[in-house]
């Protein structure tokens, strides 16, 4: 089974030897600067878009690979008996979303959100002009 670790500045995916071959790629590797979202996804199958690319991909089974839809390629590595750990990344990064059935995906996405970046812009708040109408004057 697939698991998402993180090595240095890296999201890692780590495939087991058959998803490897499934996959035809030893791991995928993100840079953590690209994670946008970390949730779980309860149903599988809404964690799977577009259309099917390389890998293998068994009906109600298992889905591992690329799958390219309008917005980019995500990669998959999906069996269907439980949650998945769902990764959206920007969009200078390879995927779009990494779907992976870890084997612990709460702990793995506690760990994954404090490394998000959060942005730094602040709403601007508009000079308010003496004797002008403001929302506080409600």
């Amino acid at each position: 089974m697939a698991r998402v670790v993180v090595e240095g500045g890296d999201l890692v995916v780590r495939l087991s030897w058959w998803e490897k071959a499934a996959a035809r790629r030893r791991e995928v590797r993100v840079p953590v600067s690209a994670l946008r979202f970390v949730y779980i996804e309860p149903d599988w199958w809404r964690a799977l878009r577009g259309e099917c690319g390389t890998g293998v991909w068994v009906p109600a089974r298992l889905c591992v690979g690329i799958r390219h839809h309008p917005a980019g390629q995500d990669f998959v590595s999906i069996r269907t008996e439980g949650p998945v750990l769902c990764v959206e990344l920007r969009r200078w990064a390879p995927f779009s979303r990494l779907a992976v059935s870890d084997p612990r995906p709460e702990e793995t996405a506690n760990m994954l959100r404090p490394l998000v970046p959060r942005d730094l812009l602040r709403p601007v708040q508009a000079p308010v002009r003496p004797g002008a109408f403001s929302p506080q004057d409600l």
